[in-house]
């Protein structure tokens, strides 16, 4: 599979197709043939992949392409540290069956179209710390749980 190296590769991507997807795993070659996620807190299985959408919201308006895609990635970065060394970003452009329990969108009928390298992410996590506001991960490990 081709790797994306930079943060503009990933940019171009997004501006000219739709439906593309980060998912944040093993890769295609351990994904595909189950085409199933699993919610880690009650083990149920979903019926698709679960992945994070990268089309660009009307919302989003005339604001930097750039921005949007290191936001992005930049949101799950943390996966790696959470769900071992092994786990990385991959590009995907799929159609979504339903959601997840976080919302998340349940893809299938997948196309893989690249891994995304490291140097993508640390190129986003710059962009993410030259914004004015304070944003952090979707973390969850610092939570605890709830007595």
């Amino acid at each position: 599979m081709p790797v994306i190296g930079t943060l503009d590769e990933l940019t171009d991507f997004i501006a000219h197709r739709k439906r593309l997807y980060v998912r944040w795993s093993l890769g295609p070659d351990v994904d595909l043939p189950a085409l199933a996620s699993r919610d880690d807190l009650t083990g149920i299985a979903l019926p698709g992949l679960s992945a994070s959408p990268l089309d660009v919201e009307p919302w989003w308006s005339e604001r930097p392409l750039r921005l949007w895609a290191a936001r992005r990635l930049y949101d799950y970065a943390h996966l790696p540290q959470v769900k071992g060394h092994r786990v990385r970003p991959w590009l995907l452009r799929a159609r979504e069956i339903g959601r997840g329990p976080d919302n998340e969108p349940l893809v299938t009928g997948i196309e893989p179209l690249g891994w995304i390298d490291r140097a993508v992410i640390d190129e986003a996590v710059e962009e993410i710390r030259r914004q004015r506001g304070r944003w952090g991960t979707l973390d969850r490990t610092g939570l605890g749980r709830t007595p």
